[in-house]
């Protein structure tokens, strides 16, 4: 029998595989696919992708398994009618060894390793589980090509396929994917002398979770030790026909309980192949020495032939597209249902997406426009509190300014006139001026606009925090208490030009009366004999007498000698040097030469206790005073740019902390856009699932009326 496969059943068999592939494989279906229903189109996958293997090729695969030493290989050679492979006593198949129909006279064999033909007199050594070929473990092939013109079953394109025993190795589940999914019937060896074992059924378990209904028989070998015991032969037939059927009906659920039993055959193998090969040399079948009941098991053995011959051949169409069918059918609609719980799903996840892309979207509109609104607001507070701190600042510096001598008289050092000395002492003077003044600002200044900046700082992070995502408000953190105000007075470089004058200088003299009645500079200018003319016109001389008039208002006694001397001096000062004598001799007419000479005594004496009491105390004192005078007008022009630096450094403060809380809403901004891209491509992805679990639904509705015709043209008209 030649196996051609109809195009029919070709085209049905490769469209259902293709539909599953392309389901399984789609990645637009994987993002909705729960577990149940992936578990269950890889389910539907593996089973279409072996029934794909079957329906397209071209010949039956008989695969033999049981456990070791149970004679499958004699099974085969008995079918064979010749001894092909190797048997004997204990463990003699050591891989697997398939029997396929040559149309050449020679048999010939190959491996898996090596296409080149080899003499199948080398089986032997290359199966036998005693020779132990390194070259070849129980996972191994080898092939064995038999003349058909020697044997009728091969002509029929069929496959004997002999494995090691089932219970010798862990590799199942290696065995059943490797050379059992593509296999159109099981042959099941047993031993008649022991029960069924639970290797051997756990063996088909495994193979009818991967092959929908596996085609299986029994064949309970070694009948022949039956003999040995007749009163327990029927009771023995029972108990194995019983546990069978129940393994074959209940358990893998392959056939029901009325066919059953027409899969299960008692036989003798061995005596099967001995009488034949006896019969080939020429020999009478029954002879050499057969056990009792010979005939009854050799029947059975050929009973088994027959309904074999019959299960490939004639009914092979039935046999191998039948269940498939079925079972495709069934896989369609699980597929169709799958699909319709899988269009249902993305358009719920569809509905779900687009409500939190437009939540996203409203989102972002918000943190948009609350930091715009936000920023006005921040940067105007910012303003008003770096204006607020500058006026303290300057308040607090002039206040200082004011209470300068308080600072000064609080220095103490050694002091000495000598340059080196005096020079040391001036820089240990400005730097407590310095740091009095700076520590005095800190105390009244620093303490507040430190509370405001963090009070600030903590306004901006509360107003921000609602618009950052939670990922990075967990970044935010409290306001940085590193931050100071500096005071940076500079006073040395201030004071740089500070020349002071401790040299001795009586308080009547003409430079002290001059500076006491027209000022330092006008003195400064009249003892240099300046004559020039002011912006306004006037000139020198003109100033000074309006100077010296003024002051002359508030002198209270004319007769004073101090008003005389004044005059005089005012005169000389003046270049008045008539005026002058003329006015003495007018209060040497007036008072007489001995108030005179008692004045120029006086005098004298209020020199000699101003010159003797000119100590280094007083020279000290005197250069405090003059530092005074000296620092605060320095003092004075730089208020208004200490002021502004502190005002800088918390309006830099403050703008940095709201500069990184920006970027804060800007990352919060980028997420919710990245959100919103993944939405916008979820929902893209979930409308072509909709899309193509469609056109899967279709196409498996499509499939299923091709199954029916199929089935009615090829099946049921069989």
């Amino acid at each position: 029998m030649v196996m051609v496969l109809t195009p029919g059943v070709t085209c049905s068999g490769v469209c259902v595989f293709a539909v599953m592939s392309e389901a399984w494989r789609s990645d637009d279906l994987a993002q909705v696919v729960v577990e149940e229903q992936s578990l269950e189109l890889q389910s539907c996958f593996t089973k279409l992708s072996t029934i794909r293997e079957v329906l397209l090729r071209r010949h039956m695969k008989v695969a033999f398994f049981g456990r070791t030493s149970n004679g499958k290989s004699t099974v085969i050679n008995a079918m064979l009618r010749d001894r092909v492979l190797p048997s004997g006593i204990g463990h003699t198949t050591n891989c697997f060894l398939s029997v396929e129909g040559t149309d050449g006279d020679e048999a010939f064999l190959t491996t898996e390793a090596s296409a080149d033909r080899s003499s199948v007199s080398t089986v032997n050594q290359l199966a036998h589980a005693l020779h132990m070929d390194p070259t070849l473990d129980s996972g191994s092939l080898v092939k064995v090509f038999w003349p058909k013109s020697r044997c009728a079953l091969l002509r029929d394109d069929l496959v004997l396929m002999d494995s090691p025993g089932t219970d010798v190795t862990l590799e199942l589940d290696t065995w059943i994917d490797k050379f059992c999914l593509d296999a159109d019937v099981f042959v099941l060896v047993g031993n008649a002398e022991s029960t069924l074992m639970n290797t051997e059924k756990l063996f088909f378990h495994k193979v009818s979770e991967r092959i929908s209904k596996p085609n299986i028989f029994i064949l309970h070998n070694r009948w022949d030790a039956s003999v040995t015991e007749p009163e327990y032969i029927e009771e023995v037939r029972k108990q194995h026909l019983d546990r069978c059927v129940t393994f074959l009906a209940e358990e893998l659920k392959v056939v029901g309980l009325d066919e059953a039993e027409g899969r299960i055959f008692f036989v003798s193998a061995k005596e099967v192949l001995s009488s034949r090969m006896q019969q080939a040399q020429g020999m009478p079948e029954t002879g050499g020495a057969l056990a009792e009941g010979f005939h009854e098991r050799l029947r059975e053995f050929q009973r088994f032939e027959r309904t074999f011959e019959e299960f490939i051949s004639q009914s092979a169409v039935k046999t191998k597209f039948e269940q498939h069918t079925v079972r495709a059918w069934q896989i369609t609609e699980a597929v169709r249902a799958v699909m319709d719980a899988i269009n249902i799903a993305a358009a719920d996840r569809k509905i779900c997406c687009l409500e939190d892309r437009e939540e996203q979207r409203d989102r972002l509109d918000f943190v948009r426009g609350q930091i715009n609104r936000l920023s006005d607001s921040i940067k105007e507070k910012i303003k008003t509190l770096t204006d607020e701190v500058a006026a303290k600042v300057a308040l607090a510096l002039s206040d200082q300014i004011r209470s300068l001598p308080v600072l000064v008289e609080e220095f103490r050092a050694d002091f000495n006139p000598t340059q080196d000395n005096l020079q040391l002492y001036k820089t240990k003077l400005q730097q407590h001026v310095e740091d009095r003044l700076v520590g005095c600002l800190a105390h009244r200044c620093s303490v507040g606009a430190l509370g405001d900046v963090r009070d600030a700082q903590r306004h901006m992070i509360d107003s921000v925090r609602p618009l950052l995502s939670t990922s990075v408000q967990e970044q935010l953190s409290s306001p940085s208490s590193c931050f100071q105000l500096t005071y940076d007075l500079s006073l040395a470089a201030l004071c740089a030009d500070f020349r002071e004058n401790i040299d001795f200088q009586f308080s009547l003299g003409w430079t002290a009366l001059v500076m006491r009645f027209i000022g330092a500079a006008n003195a400064r200018r009249a003892l240099s004999g300046s004559d020039g003319r002011l912006q306004d016109g006037s000139t020198f001389k003109d100033e000074m007498v309006v100077s010296i008039a003024t002051r002359l208002v508030s002198v209270t006694s004319r007769a004073s000698m101090t008003v005389l001397v004044v005059g005089g001096v005012v005169c000389l000062c003046c270049r008045c040097v008539c005026v002058a004598g003329v006015f003495v001799l007018q209060v040497w007419r007036s008072v007489g030469w001995r108030l005179i000479a008692l004045s120029f005594s006086l005098y004298g004496v209020l020199y000699l206790y101003e010159r003797l009491t000119w100590t280094d105390a007083s020279r000290e004192r005197a250069l405090k005073r003059q530092f005074v005078e000296h620092a605060a007008r320095r003092l004075r022009t730089v208020v208004p740019v200490t002021s502004s630096a502190c005002g800088q450094q918390v309006y830099k403060e403050l703008s940095a902390t709201f500069s990184r809380l920006t970027q804060r809403v800007d990352l919060s901004e980028a997420e919710l856009e990245g959100t919103i891209r993944q939405l916008c491509f979820r929902i893209q992805r979930l409308e072509n699932v909709q899309r193509r679990s469609k056109a899967f639904r279709n196409r498996a509705t499509e499939l299923e009326t091709q199954l029916e015709a199929f089935s009615v043209h090829y099946l049921q008209g069989n």
